[in-house]
């Protein structure tokens, strides 16, 4: 039998169905209702939790947008002999400012267009208090906006025309390069005097304009895979811990159970739980595993991120620990894909600590409904969350049990 299967459904279902009405936009007054519910659900399920007031920068879409006129402008302007160098210049800057805001970098240009905006990160405990070693388990409550750049049709068409070439892809498509591309084209044609150049990189960044004021526009989905199923599973996993805490069964570790708000505007609130928690988490005995659109039919175990550059979780053996337990266990996933889109687990990844992030797909390789008005309760996989939720506790008690092999707290 599956470890999977002493997960309650029931549980899972009830977080979903609860939280999906609210119009989670980031930074919302639903938001905010929601990480208050989810604080008070984890505190029922046994893991005393609290709401943070965290703050992020917001506007992805609208200010990406404006970087990308810019990048239109420059493709137009410099046809010009008096308008080139402007173009360059202007070109250049706008790409190194979308690339610098995706990308998770110091963020210069959002910076500048936009105020802190408040939003709420919870954070809950359990497992063992007391341990040296600390799992930190990450989930986000906010919901994302729709638009029709996500529209699955052509990725599906590739899969049904393309199968074989299409198991082997196991980087997704790098939906950014164009973004990024349209203003360096139009720089380019600019300092090379091409025309064609120039005004193909001016229509490349008109389309990014239209795609971001798309999104822009759209409404808030109800993000029940995208990303209730984590939060499913925090409250999941908390009362497996209770429980287990209640028969003397402890995991030997410390669990933390945060969800954080404002990720779906590209990363918000895990910055300020790192700017508060981070100095109190020792890189050396603190393990971070991120979980995100985990209701699909596969579970996956993605080695990296990145929308312009990939970069791979830090500490491979973290992830490699993941997979031995999950095919140990009876809780298969499947390892070496890499996404282009942008998750909270770059953060941790980047400060040095082991981290992992568990998604799921289906056999297109996609997120099924994902950022689309489909993504409602109904069209969960259940059981794939259920089986997050056994390898997560999995996960936990490994940690603690090569603590006590070792007899040292340094990473494997």
């Amino acid at each position: 039998m599956s470890a999977a299967a002493g997960v309650d459904r029931a549980v899972l279902r009830e977080v979903v169905e609860t939280l999906a009405p609210l119009v989670r936009r980031a930074g919302s007054a639903d938001e905010h209702r929601a990480a208050d519910w989810i604080a008070e659900r984890l505190t029922r399920a046994g893991a005393p939790a609290h709401v943070e007031d965290a703050t992020f920068l917001d506007g992805y879409a609208p200010l990406i947008g404006g970087l990308a006129a810019i990048g239109a402008a420059a493709g137009v302007v410099g046809q010009t002999r008096a308008g080139r160098r402007l173009a360059m210049v202007a070109g250049a800057l706008a790409a190194a400012a979308i690339v610098d805001d995706v990308s998770n970098g110091p963020r210069i240009a959002r910076r500048a267009a936009r105020r802190p905006t408040p939003t709420w990160n919870v954070v809950a405990e359990a497992g063992d208090r007391d341990a040296e070693r600390t799992l930190v388990v990450m989930a986000h409550h906010d919901a994302a906006p729709s638009g029709a750049i996500f529209d699955q049709s052509l990725q599906r068409l590739a899969h049904e025309k393309l199968p074989g070439l299409f198991e082997r892809a196991d980087t997704a498509v790098p939906v950014w390069w164009p973004v990024v591309g349209g203003p360096v084209l139009a720089a380019l044609g600019a300092g090379l005097r091409r025309r064609g150049l120039g005004l193909f990189g001016a229509a490349m960044s008109a389309g990014s304009v239209a795609a971001m004021a798309d999104i822009a526009r759209s409404p808030i989905v109800a993000g029940a895979n995208d990303n209730l199923s984590a939060v499913a599973a925090l409250v999941g996993l908390a009362e497996r811990l209770r429980d287990a805490e209640d028969r003397g069964d402890g995991v030997g570790v410390r669990v933390l159970l945060v969800s954080c708000g404002a990720e779906e505007v590209i990363q918000g609130g895990i910055h300020s739980f790192a700017e508060s928690w981070f100095p109190r988490l020792d890189r050396e005995t603190t393990w971070f595993l991120n979980l995100d659109t985990i209701g699909s039919p596969e579970l996956v175990s993605i080695e990296g991120e990145g929308p312009v550059v990939m970069e791979d979780y830090s500490w491979r053996s973290f992830r490699d620990l993941i997979e031995r337990v999950a095919w140990r266990d009876g809780l298969p996933i499947r390892r070496g894909m890499r996404a282009r889109s942008s998750t909270d687990a770059v953060v941790p990844s980047r400060a040095g600590y082991p981290t992992a992030c568990l998604v799921s797909f289906d056999r297109a390789k996609a997120m099924p409904h994902y950022h689309l008005v489909t993504d409602v309760p109904e069209n969960l996989d259940y059981d794939t969350i259920a089986r997050a939720v056994a390898l997560t506790e999995a996960v936990a008690r490994e940690l603690a049990g090569d603590a006590a092999q070792t007899g040292v707290t340094r990473r494997g």
